[in-house]
Formats: structure tokens, sequence, C-alpha cells
């Protein structure tokens, strides 16, 4: 019985220091942790009163702030665990070999999620905006973190992906408040070329057209058997298709009423092998 007393002695004895060496650090991870976990928490509201300060779009507040908090918690994990002596060697191995193939399977969504980032932070298009990008025109009707949806004019919607919206070229009409109409008109060599720039100039006496800069009529080129006359003049964005689209008609109204021919189109016939250029209306 005594030799069983002193071997209990003798074994507490020696594992007292293990048990409290143990002991201290479990209480040192679990203050780490807590400790941690409220500072990331805060650090991560932090960041998103920052973004929200740069006007930063709504959605990427909530990724960037929901991606952050993640990282740090994993980082925050990973340390209290070899604080309390378990191997995380093997564990950031598998977590970095996880993410590597991950990002192999995924790189098309990587790439879009990439350039959804870029648009969202930039901002080179803002939903209500008309755009011009990857061979389609449309209204910016959503923005996504992986694509961003168009309505066409016709009124069909356009998915285009991210990845190549944010690395091709984007024209945005609607960033400025005005833009110039400049319509051309080819007329025939003989005409009255002052009545005909008379007749320009009255049609741009508009309401929707600014009086500054005010509109000019030039001569922009000189064809095989035309004179091209240029009407360039300035309306606000909103008034730009209705401003064209009159011009369209009234034109070719106000020339024909006055005589003035338009240039007649080259047709080009070939008859039993030889070519026979005439010109045609």
């Amino acid at each position: 019985m005594d030799m069983n007393y002193e071997q209990i002695m003798n074994s507490a004895e020696a594992w007292t220091p293990v048990v409290l060496a143990y002991l201290g650090n479990a209480t040192l991870a679990l203050l780490t942790l807590l400790i941690g976990w409220w500072v990331i928490n805060l650090f991560t509201r932090r960041v998103g009163g920052v973004l929200s300060t740069k006007h930063v779009d709504k959605t990427l507040q909530g990724f960037i702030g929901s991606m952050v908090n993640i990282i740090l918690k994993i980082l925050l994990m990973v340390s209290v665990a070899s604080m309390i002596g378990i191997q995380t060697t093997s564990f950031v191995a598998a977590i970095g070999a996880a993410g590597l193939a991950i990002g192999l399977a995924l790189q098309g969504s990587l790439s879009n999620f990439a350039g959804g980032v870029l648009i969202l932070l930039f901002r080179p298009f803002k939903i209500g905006d008309w755009i011009e990008a990857q061979g389609v025109s449309g209204t910016v009707d959503n923005i996504m973190i992986f694509h961003t949806v168009l309505r066409t004019g016709d009124n069909r919607t356009v998915i285009v992906p991210n990845g190549a919206l944010s690395n091709g070229i984007i024209t945005n009409t609607s960033t400025q408040s005005t833009r110039q109409v400049t319509f051309d008109v080819k007329l025939a060599f003989d005409v009255d070329l002052d009545g005909a720039r008379s007749i320009l100039t009255e049609l741009a006496d508009d309401p929707r057209v600014l009086k500054s800069p005010a509109p000019v009529v030039v001569v922009a080129g000189l064809g095989e058997n035309s004179v091209t006359l240029s009407l360039r003049l300035w309306t606000a964005n909103s008034d730009y298709w209705g401003v064209t689209f009159m011009l369209n008609e009234q034109v070719r109204l106000r020339l024909r009423d006055a005589g003035i021919d338009l240039a007649p189109n080259k047709v080009v016939r070939v008859v039993k092998g030889e070519e026979d250029s005439v010109l045609a209306d």
C-alpha cells in the first residue's frame, strides 16, 4: 500500500509540471482566441467603415469585409492550435494544396471574380449607364461579383462576364452630360453648297441644340463624285437620339424641297465578264 502511494506521489510530481505547463498554454491560447476574435471583428467593422466613406459599392463592401474576417479567423485558429501543441505544418500544407486545386479548377470563375472586384472598386460605369462593350450595348441593370447584366435597346437581357468586361474596351456614353452630334450629308458636285449649308444651319436652330459650343457646318471631305457636308452640334446626352432622328428625316425633306440633290451611289454591273460602272440614284 505504501509502495502504491509512493508511486502515485512520484507520478504526480513528474506530471505536475507538464499539466501546469499545458494548462498555462491552454489558458493563454484561450485568452488569445477570445481577444483575437474581438480584435478581428473590430478590425472588420473598421474596414467596412473605411470602404463606406470611400463610397465603395455595398456588394463589394460586404464581400471584402467577410473575406477579411474569414481569413484572419483562420490564421487565428491556426495560431491558437500551435500554442497548445498541435502540429499545424501539415494543416497549413493541406490548406495551401486545397487552395491551389480550387484555383486551378475555377480559373475562369476567379478571373470573373477579380474583374467584378475591379469594376466595383474603380466604377468605370454604374447602374443606369449606357455602355458599349464586348460587342453589345445597353443599359447597365445590375453589377454582380461575377457578371454584369445589360438591357439592350430592344429590351433583351445580356449577361457579360466581368473578366472579359474588365479587360476590354468600355465605351460609357452616360458619363458626360453633353454629347456631340456629327451629321454628314453627301451632295453632288454641282449643287448649291451655300444653300445646303443654310438648310443645315436652320435645322440646327432647335431648342434641344446647345448654343455653346455653337453649331458649325463644314466641308468634311471630297469624294470621287460627291462633297461631304458635315453638321456638328452639341446636345444634352438625353437629347442625342431625338436630334439625330430629327436630322435624318428633315435633312432629306428640306434638301429635296430646295432642289438640292444628294450624291448618286456608284453601282457596278458585270456584263459578259467585263466591268461596266454606272452612276444611279
